[in-house]
């Protein structure tokens, strides 16, 4: 059996793991509401699509991790 310290520790990677996504996902769509207001190129908004994509990867990623941690300790 795991100790509380564990449950904590998973906790806290939760929480920060949802911090991230959804703070990427407010940036995303704020760089696009100002990107589009300032005229910034398809090519200049692409970057900031390719850099959330890679935030969201990471975070599929380490859930998936975090997911299969929870499922062997059980």
């Amino acid at each position: 059996m795991t100790g509380s310290g564990d449950n904590g520790a998973r906790s806290r990677q939760g929480r920060r793991l949802a911090v991230i996504i959804a703070g990427t996902a407010v940036a995303y769509v704020g760089v696009q509401l100002i990107g589009a207001s300032l005229g910034w190129s398809t090519r200049t908004l692409g970057l900031f699509d390719l850099a959330a994509l890679a935030v969201f990867g990471w975070a599929l990623v380490s859930a998936f991790l975090a997911w299969r941690t929870r499922r062997d300790d059980s």
